[in-house]
């Protein structure tokens, strides 16, 4: 069994987004290839975002570090430490409010 501290990663990750042109990472934790289940780590700068982008199947969102905010065509969720969310099935956005680091779990179907 191999454990990963998800908090050590997500503080990794914020120094590696800010030398970052773009103000971002990401890492992989699980999945990817011939998984349904994907698990990754984002880290946005303040003031980045993921810009609007389509939902590919059922996914959550849950805040480890920082402040973030999650945009629907028709709504706003902002999320702090610890906060978790279902991502809507929609179009939808991230806004970093301040350096932050997410861990998203998607599941796509693949029937």
């Amino acid at each position: 069994m191999k454990t990963a501290s998800v908090a050590e990663l997500a503080r990794e990750l914020i120094d590696r987004a800010a030398e970052s042109p773009h103000g971002r990472t990401t890492e992989i934790l699980h999945g990817g290839s011939g998984h349904t289940l994907r698990q990754m780590v984002i880290a946005l700068t303040a003031g980045q975002e993921l810009s609007e982008h389509e939902n590919p199947g059922e996914a959550t969102l849950f805040v480890i570090i920082g402040k973030v905010q999650l945009n629907t065509e028709g709504a706003a969720a902002e999320m702090g430490e610890g906060d978790f969310l279902i991502v809507p099935h929609e179009r939808h956005s991230l806004d970093a409010l301040e350096d932050s680091a997410v861990l998203l779990t998607t599941a796509i179907n693949q029937y």
